[in-house]
């Protein structure tokens, strides 16, 4: 048994848990748990989970900061891996965070984000995301980039020990969106930021419901915004939830 916990934040996930979950039962090897931290879903989503055989967390508040430390609190691996419901990892992922993790001088890590659909591969989209975790450090905290920051977003599936996770706080459960790239900069003064050269699967359903252009230019525009210190909670009003 590995020593990696699972924790996913779900509201109204139906549509895709399922098929996520199928992808955690062939991990080799397996991780030691998988929380699911539900905030009041109204669809099958809790149903799902439970046929499942996976924990389930009634979130004592929504959002997803606020539910991925409840699920971190009751966590019993010495690794916390934050998982999205529409994210697919490979079968290798503990072998991968567990070697990414010998590295004492390494906080935290994440994945190359790949935004795939039922149609097609956002090449454009993905390329921009995984380029922004290097630019958006160096253009805004350039002193923390030379010292290992890369700033990772929800879909990467971020992973920390435990132990650094909660010595520099853990998410910041007041804040609607941004709240990964809020932990990197917390978690970097515990050590680098470390983007692993592998590849995750998320869906491309807003890029779908956006269309090209007006969700690069919010991600453009949210990135820049947060980077020069707009609070989250105001930008959370131009990035909707898309289920």
């Amino acid at each position: 048994m590995s020593s990696v916990s699972i924790i996913i934040p779900t509201l109204n996930e139906a549509e895709c848990l399922a098929r996520t979950l199928r992808h955690l039962t062939i991990l080799v090897p397996p991780v030691q748990e998988v929380l699911i931290v539900d905030g009041g879903s109204s669809d099958e989503t809790v149903t799902i989970a439970q046929k499942a055989g996976v924990s389930v967390i009634a979130a004592k508040k929504r959002g997803r900061a606020a539910q991925m430390n409840q699920g971190a609190e009751v966590a019993t691996g010495e690794i916390l891996c934050f998982l999205h419901a529409d994210t697919l990892v490979p079968d290798d992922l503990v072998a991968v965070i567990e070697q990414t993790l010998v590295d004492k001088t390494v906080a935290g890590g994440g994945f190359i984000s790949l935004m795939t659909g039922d149609r097609t591969t956002r090449w454009g989209v993905s390329l921009h995301n995984f380029v922004k975790s290097y630019y958006a450090p160096l253009l805004f905290r350039p002193h923390l980039f030379f010292q290992g920051l890369r700033l990772l977003f929800g879909d990467q599936v971020i992973f920390a020990r435990r132990a650094d996770f909660w010595k520099c706080g853990g998410f910041d459960s007041n804040i609607p969106i941004m709240e990964e790239a809020d932990l990197c900069l917390k978690l970097v003064r515990q050590g680098k930021i470390r983007l692993v050269n592998r590849i995750v699967q998320s869906s491309d359903r807003r890029v779908a419901h956006w269309g090209f252009f007006k969700a690069t230019g919010i991600y453009l525009a949210i990135g820049f915004l947060w980077g020069i210190g707009v609070s989250p909670q105001y930008l959370k009003q131009f990035y909707e939830d898309v289920r």
